[in-house]
């Protein structure tokens, strides 16, 4: 079992900046691919991030390419997103996942475990 836990969210105007963080416990952190998702009222949830377990490799959602920043500290068993420029239509409740054997970074159903996570509200 992998458990995670978001922090980082807010209330944030359009323009700002927010940094969330996603702390692993349980398992080998290191052994895991970790991921960033968002789910928008009404909406179904959708890739955000994705990162490679040695932080080589990085994907994101063509949308928010050079706006948002996937990273990990394995040493901290932290994943973290910083997202710049926020927009309005970023708003949402962002979950961080995690599994050990993705193929396909930017499906959903690669991904066994998942965080409760974090809303990010952003003003217009």
């Amino acid at each position: 079992q992998v458990q995670l836990v978001e922090s980082g969210g807010g209330l944030v105007q359009a323009g700002g900046s927010l940094r969330l963080s996603c702390a692993a416990s349980g398992r080998t952190f290191s052994n895991y691919a970790m991921a960033w998702f968002r789910q928008a009222p009404g909406k179904e949830r959708e890739f955000v991030a994705a990162i490679s377990w040695s932080g080589g490799s990085t994907y994101y959602a063509d949308s928010l390419k050079g706006r948002f920043t996937i990273s990990r500290d394995n040493a901290k068993n932290t994943v973290y997103l910083q997202m710049n420029s926020l927009k309005p239509e970023d708003t949402a409740v962002y979950y961080c996942a995690a599994d050990s054997r993705v193929l396909l970074y930017r499906r959903i159903g690669e991904y066994e475990y998942w965080g409760q996570g974090t809303q990010v509200t952003v003003s217009s």
